[in-house]
């Protein structure tokens, strides 16, 4: 696909989306409202009620020309939804807020917008859904700017399900070549680590957690039994740490501590006195949460492998010694 083919398809979809929500209708929500009037009165609607919104903050979130922004909210004043208070802290400024009006007018608003999000969702199939929502989390992230913030949301760790280990396949291949430079050779090891998981599970010895966050995955880890690479035959009382992933939108909340912890409570319960992991050395990250947790390093060997010259390390956690607590 050239780069005129990928501007039509983005202006394509662009043209699909705003005819499917209805932005371009004169009332948005079948109100009295544009679709700019109607994200002004959501900010103020959601402002933090002491630190309170100015022109320039609301400018700045939106994205709006200060000119069209003033006189989309010289209208809404006009119509008294919105008022103007001085800064309690600075009385050069003034913080923006609705009226009382304009809190009533707000509510049918955004009623209307959840009911019409309902009603689009419940035309799709609970899979569907998460699909739609994972789709929607890829795109808000890929056209993300330097300055934008995720949201601060807690997120819930579950058992894996159905097509949770074809995405667990997909992103490592595509995060380890975008991030570390690997090629698909790691991808199939992956796959193959994934179908060996399936074809071997035992649910009282082995365990994969997917975290989410509003139906998107973030993160995921397994725990197996682990195995004599010549043989293949368990060793007694050892789990394997296999399969640790973050996205990168979700780095810095502290889930890879939270998923490498949920292993090893698990192995505790499955009776299993030791952790063992495989990891590389340029994987720094992963390396900090494993020495975090109390793992020791036990070995390293120089290997070429995914189209890179890397070192193998191999790290274990003595589960009869490390408390709960240091976890």
């Amino acid at each position: 696909m050239d780069p005129s083919d990928r501007i039509e398809a983005v202006r394509r979809f662009n043209r699909f989306y705003t005819r499917r929500i209805g932005a371009l209708n004169e009332g948005l929500l079948d109100s009295e409202f544009t679709l700019p009037e109607c994200r002004v009165l959501w900010e103020l609607a959601h402002a933090d009620p002491v630190a309170g919104l100015t022109a320039t903050d609301l400018g700045r979130v939106l994205d709006l020309d200060a000119g069209y922004l003033s006189r989309l909210l010289r209208g809404l004043k006009d119509r008294q939804l919105v008022e103007a208070r001085r800064s309690p802290n600075d009385a050069r400024q003034s913080l923006l807020q609705l009226t009382a009006a304009g809190r009533r007018a707000f509510k049918p608003l955004d009623r209307r917008s959840q009911e019409q999000v309902a009603d689009q969702l419940a035309a799709l199939g609970d899979g569907q859904q998460v699909e739609l929502l994972q789709a929607f989390q890829r795109v808000q992230d890929l056209l993300a700017e330097p300055g934008d913030k995720p949201a601060k949301k807690s997120f819930v760790l579950r058992p894996h399900r159905p097509g949770d280990l074809g995405w667990i396949v997909s992103r490592h291949g595509a995060l380890y070549a975008r991030e570390y430079q690997w090629d698909i050779g790691f991808e199939s090891l992956v796959a193959r680590i994934a179908a060996d998981f399936v074809d071997r599970f035992d649910p009282r010895r082995e365990a994969c957690w997917i975290a989410e966050r509003d139906g998107v995955n973030l993160g995921c880890v397994c725990l197996v039994q682990a195995r004599d690479e010549a043989t293949d035959a368990p060793l007694e009382g050892t789990a394997q740490l296999r399969l640790l992933l973050v996205e990168p939108t979700a780095r810095g909340m502290g889930l890879g501590d939270r998923l490498v912890a949920e292993c090893h409570r698990f192995a505790r319960e499955a009776g299993y006195q030791r952790v063992r992991l495989w990891t590389n050395s340029l994987l720094t990250a992963a390396r900090r949460i494993y020495g975090k947790a109390g793992y020791r390093f036990v070995s390293s060997e120089p290997h070429h492998s995914f189209g890179q010259d890397l070192v193998g390390e191999v790290w274990e956690l003595d589960l009869t010694t490390t408390s709960i607590g240091s976890l």
